[in-house]
């Protein structure tokens, strides 16, 4: 049993890889669904069951064979075994909750709640139909699913369809009461009473649970931005405090270096030397600046960002359609793409970055194809493909390196900073390209850092 669900699960996690992403959210449904379903449903549904069966074997009213009764209460003897059958099963693998993939533990609670509604409605019909005491249960089943089924689209459905359930076994009731010659007592006013309180029930649990939906997107947004914010304080911190540290002993060299260049008037060679170090002293000068500008950048805001909008405005910056030419833009994004927790101004300069670069590459002549979609473990991939020349393997392995570049005018930190933009975010950015067949940069961002946190943690 333990291997085919565990084959179920991973036949799942392939095909829609979100619906087992580990979240904080998703560890707080299972402890509720622990304490709903396990500790409190289980053993109320197990005296009750012990109830029910002594009623129905036991102490229900008999009635002659051929009688209408007698074929409702047979019906409802032979779906409360099966019932009981299936509760047991459901009940096991509730007992194990903690053990099973998320989705699997909610589709058993539907089925659970499901059949807990038939079982209600069957047991209303014969017990007196709309003037039944068991009225009051289908109150009981409403708070329950509530606090066991927390797709608010989902619970409003099962709720919905507990209402009707009631009105079916009184229907249903009334129906036999007629084909028997029974008199029938029934009171308008207290069933729309009745109707009235489970409608008011269903919206109220629908209410709660949206509520509850809002305030968890609330608090993770909360916790997921105070992550992102750290993350880029400390980069920004470090970063700060090393261009600090080497921009003091650099501006002591340079000096020196000067005095000695005024103060050396012989030997051609001393000089060029010196010539040299100043040079080199002012390249490491302006690596200690932009690392500074980096510095300031990362000490900025984070913010949920729509990707698919995010990456139409990259489009427009590179490509204005003005001026777009021969270039043609090819976009695919996945309906369902979450949004990412980073500052607006990193991720634009990752994707602005890369199209300079496809741009340059194909001369203004060719096609870009841009592709968003979610990927294994909650997170997004980017691919950005170009039809250039495509770079060769020796390339491939320095694209990254810092100040190496095969422009003219170019400074070889665009790549390097963008790669570092990524990974400060716990993403990964890696290259594919061949001679004559284009270039593909792809990026991986995950949608949440609790999740990479916490498995670091781990």
């Amino acid at each position: 049993m333990r291997r085919t669900l565990q084959a179920l699960a991973d036949f799942f996690a392939k095909r829609w890889p979100h619906l087992n992403a580990e979240s904080d959210f998703q560890r707080k449904i299972v402890s509720r669904l622990c304490m709903v379903e396990r500790n409190i449903m289980l053993p109320i549904k197990l005296g009750l069951i012990l109830v029910v069966l002594r009623f129905l074997f036991f102490s229900a009213e008999v009635y002659p064979s051929p009688h209408s009764r007698a074929v409702a209460l047979d019906t409802v003897r032979f779906f409360f075994v099966i019932y009981l059958l299936i509760t047991v099963g459901c009940s096991i693998m509730i007992a194990g909750i903690r053990t099973l993939p998320l989705w699997y533990v909610e589709l058993v609670v539907l089925i659970a709640a499901i059949l807990d509604i038939i079982l209600l409605s069957a047991l209303t019909m014969i017990t007196g139909g709309l003037n039944s005491p068991l009225f009051w249960f289908y109150l009981l089943l409403s708070m329950r699913n509530s606090l066991s089924i927390y797709s608010p689209t989902t619970q409003i459905t099962v709720n919905s369809l507990t209402i009707l359930a009631y009105l079916f076994a009184g229907l249903t009731d009334i129906r036999i009461a007629q084909i028997e010659g029974e008199s029938i007592i029934a009171n308008t006013d207290s069933l729309a009473l009745r109707l009235v309180i489970l409608g008011a029930m269903t919206l109220f649990s629908y209410y709660f649970q949206t509520l509850f939906d809002k305030l968890r997107r609330a608090e993770g947004d909360a916790r997921e931005f105070q992550i992102r914010q750290e993350q880029l304080q400390a980069t920004g911190r470090l970063a700060a405090e090393i261009a600090h540290q080497l921009k003091n002993p650099l501006g002591i060299i340079n000096n020196a270096a000067f005095t000695l260049q005024r103060t050396v008037k012989e030997g051609k060679t001393i000089t060029q030397q010196i010539h040299l170090i100043r040079e080199e002293v002012h390249r490491s000068d302006r690596i200690l600046t932009d690392l500074m500008g980096f510095a300031q950048l990362a000490e900025g805001t984070v913010q949920p960002l729509h990707l698919a909008s995010e990456l139409d405005e990259a489009i427009e910056q590179v490509f204005p359609e003005a001026l777009r030419g021969e270039v043609t833009i090819k976009r695919q994004y996945d309906t369902a793409l979450p949004s990412v927790m980073m500052q607006k101004g990193h991720f634009s300069e990752i994707i602005v970055n890369i199209l300079h670069n496809a741009r340059d590459a194909m001369q203004g002549k060719g096609e870009i194809s841009i592709k968003a979609r979610l990927a294994e473990g909650f997170a997004v991939n980017i691919a950005l493909s170009d039809t250039g020349p495509g770079m060769s393997q020796e390339l491939l392995d320095q694209v990254f390196e810092a100040y190496f570049t095969t422009k003219e005018k170019g400074t070889g930190l665009g790549l390097a900073i963008v790669k570092h933009n990524v990974e400060i975010y716990g993403g990964k950015l890696m290259v594919e390209s061949q001679l004559g067949a284009g270039t593909t940069f792809t990026i991986q961002l995950p949608a949440r850092a609790l999740i990479k946190l916490r498995k670091a943690q781990e």
